[in-house]
């Protein structure tokens, strides 16, 4: 998955952005679908490929191709040796949070996944809090961040399923899932309060993709996943989707949408993700939808928007 950055002076985005028109609100359809839709693309090749071998391979091909994005756009070692610290703790973070979502996805499903990584703003919210100044939260953020943990604890609630579901393996998948979510919320921590929040976005992706790329191959190596690889024509479809549709392809798409439109519609629009990801769980393998889980996401996502929408008289930071 990609990570939602804003573009940073140094990209010479244009100095005037507008709000979301018809092409704007067709492209942000199509980055959310993808982004539900890349649970579901792991899970359904679990079998041919485990899912730390997929997102460690996908992680390092996608990373040859944004170093050369970054190249191109005039990024050099002498700017990667600038932030390499920061760099390396923004990718260690990236790759923690993959390891629990490879993890996880062995005991949940695509789409408790979707919903549980999405936390990530909430924790994110309550680290900014203590640790930069202008983030502290206020009510209305408070009252989110109570309403998405209750919707973690009414989503996670044991339940009853004719299928023979193994509800405490599920239960385990839905706890990595939250963990992975604060993984993400880690890296978001390190990029903001670094210098990696003065420099491109593609230079931070470009550490991302690289330390968690190696980081996994090696680790799944170690545990036998790269050998047990089934090349079949689902796999290659999957891993081509992954590595150029939402490692490489999504970010692009999301770099463009940020220099012409702005950050807090994009961003409160980007919510459509997990439940693109909890649809696509559904109708492609078949996940059941029990009403606690439904009533919870609902809770967690209400939560998410209420701490990340922008109030009015805040204005746009992108």
């Amino acid at each position: 998955m990609t990570r939602a950055t804003t573009a940073s002076p140094t990209d010479a985005a244009p100095a005037t952005r507008r709000a979301l028109d018809a092409q704007g609100s067709l492209l942000m359809l199509v980055f959310c679908a993808a982004l539900g839709l890349q649970q579901v693309a792991i899970k359904a090749v679990a079998a041919d490929i485990a899912p730390l071998a997929q997102i460690g391979i996908r992680s390092l091909l996608a990373a040859v191709l944004v170093v050369g994005v970054a190249w191109a756009r005039g990024v050099r070692p002498t700017h990667a040796r600038a932030v390499f610290w920061p760099g390396v703790a923004a990718g260690i973070g990236f790759a923690c949070e993959f390891s629990l979502v490879a993890l996880g996805l062995g005991y949940t499903t695509a789409s408790h996944m979707s919903v549980f990584l999405y936390t990530a703003p909430i924790f994110a919210a309550l680290g900014l809090h203590f640790l930069v100044p202008g983030e502290q939260l206020g009510p209305r953020h408070w009252a989110g961040i109570a309403l998405a943990f209750a919707g973690i604890v009414c989503a996670m609630a044991p339940w009853q399923n004719s299928n023979g579901t193994d509800v405490a393996g599920l239960i385990i998948g839905d706890l990595l899932g939250t963990l992975a979510g604060l993984g993400w919320a880690a890296t978001t921590i390190v990029i903001r309060t670094t210098r990696l929040s003065e420099e491109r976005p593609v230079l931070t992706l470009s550490y991302q993709l690289t330390i968690a790329g190696v980081a996994l191959v090696v680790v799944a190596g170690l545990f036998g996943d790269l050998s047990t690889i089934r090349v079949t024509p689902l796999m290659l479809a999957s891993m081509s989707f992954q590595t150029l549709g939402i490692a490489f392809g999504m970010l692009l798409l999301w770099f463009a949408l940020l220099r012409r439109y702005l950050a807090s519609r994009l961003g409160v629009f980007s919510f459509l993700s997990p439940v693109f990801g909890v649809l696509f769980g559904a109708l492609l393998l078949g996940d059941p939808l029990t009403a606690n889980f439904v009533l919870g996401g609902i809770a967690i996502l209400a939560g998410v928007v209420l701490v990340s929408a922008p109030t009015r008289r805040t204005r746009d930071p992108a």
